[in-house]
C-alpha cells in the first residue's frame, strides 16, 4: 500500500497550522511507524486523535450503520476494496450515541455511490453517511476535521 506518502502529507499539513492569535509556537511532526499503521488496519483503530482532528486506520468487513457527525467532517481515502456509500437523505430511527454523534439503522433517500481503491470522498459535518454494502476487506483512512464553527 502507498499509505506512507498520504499519511505523511496529512500529518505535515495538520502540524503547520498557526493558532488564530498569530503567535509563533513550537511545532513538531508526528511519525506513526509502518508497524503501528499495519496493526491499526488489521483491527480498524484510530492512529491519532486530538481536539482539532482525528486520523483513523479503518477496516470494514461488513456494512455499517448510518452516521451523522455534527462537528466532524470526514475525509475518506480508500486504500483497498470497494463499497456502496450513501450520503444525504434521512437517517432511519436516529439515536444520539454520544456528544455530537448520531447513528441509525439506514439512510432513506440518499445518494448511492460506488467507491473504490484510490477514491477520496469528503463528507461535511452534519451530512448523513452509510456504508450500505462492502466488498471485503475495505481499508481506508479517515481524517476527521473538527469544524471551528461547529466546535463553539
Amino acid at each position: 500500500m502507498k499509505t506512507s506518502f498520504w499519511l505523511t502529507t496529512v500529518l505535515a499539513l495538520a502540524g503547520t497550522t498557526m493558532p488564530s492569535t498569530a503567535q509563533p509556537t513550537q511545532l513538531s511532526a508526528t511519525l506513526i511507524d509502518s508497524n503501528k499503521v499495519a496493526a491499526a488496519f488489521a483491527k480498524g483503530t484510530p492512529l491519532l486523535e486530538n481536539g482539532e482532528y482525528k486520523i483513523h486506520a479503518s477496516r470494514r468487513d461488513s456494512p455499517g450503520i448510518a452516521e451523522i457527525h455534527t462537528k466532524d467532517t470526514d475525509i475518506i481515502h480508500v486504500l483497498e476494496g470497494s463499497a456502496i456509500f450513501v450520503t444525504g437523505g434521512t437517517v432511519a430511527k436516529p439515536k444520539t450515541i454520544g456528544p455530537d454523534e448520531i447513528r441509525g439503522k439506514e439512510i432513506k433517500g440518499g445518494e448511492s455511490r460506488r467507491i473504490g481503491q484510490g477514491d477520496v470522498i469528503v463528507v461535511p459535518n452534519g451530512v448523513p453517511h452509510w456504508f450500505q454494502r462492502v466488498d471485503v476487506p475495505l481499508l481506508y483512512y479517515v481524517v476527521k476535521v473538527t469544524s471551528p464553527s461547529a466546535a463553539k
